[in-house]
């Protein structure tokens, strides 16, 4: 188990305030409960929340999905790769777990365009110990999914939250996926 596989979830992930329930689906600026440094990705998987570290203890934050079960992956990664209207392969768990809905995808996998499961834009977790993990930061044309863990191990965000997520975030930016926790959050504001 690597450092970032033992990431405890910090006191700073503890809700302080509610928001109105169409608020939720909108990306705004939220102040931090505590300082993280700027240019991070940051999910809280509790809360269904992505958050965009800013300086003085400000961040972007975005609804998202994540990873149903056992396949959300906690720990600490870096940006290795950035794609618009990536292509689509699935791995062979997915292909394993439901051959049924992938398995025809096996060989030549899915061009980039609308209806493709990475959508808009995909940012790309790796490791040094890994390299490409196969866990992705992408978009979805499916907006039902945000707030519910039902992917196979990445973190979604609606096509538009997405690109605009991807034109801020660059190469090698560090990303944590914090545990699963019933109510957890980043901000004073969530």
């Amino acid at each position: 188990m690597t450092a970032a596989a033992s990431l405890a979830t910090p006191a700073l992930l503890r809700a302080q305030e509610k928001t109105q329930v169409a608020d939720l689906m909108t990306p705004r600026i939220v102040g931090l409960n505590k300082s993280l440094p700027p240019g991070e990705v940051h999910v809280s998987p509790g809360l269904f929340r992505l958050f965009w570290t800013l300086p003085d203890g400000l961040a972007w934050m975005y609804p998202v999905r994540i990873g149903r079960g056992d396949l959300y992956e906690a720990g600490e990664f870096y940006i290795g790769a950035k794609k618009v209207w990536p292509s689509w392969t699935p791995t062979p768990g997915m292909i394993e777990r439901e051959p049924e809905k992938y398995a025809q995808y096996a060989d030549e996998g899915m061009p980039g365009g609308p209806g493709n499961p990475l959508g808009a834009r995909a940012l790309y977790l790796f490791t040094e110990e890994r390299g490409d993990t196969f866990l992705r930061i992408h978009g979805t044309d499916d907006p039902g999914t945000i707030g519910r863990a039902v992917s196979n191990g990445c973190a979604g965000l609606v096509n538009n939250h997405m690109i605009d997520l991807y034109e801020k975030v660059p190469m090698n930016a560090r990303v944590v996926l914090y545990p699963k926790r019933p109510s957890e959050s980043l901000s004073r504001q969530s």
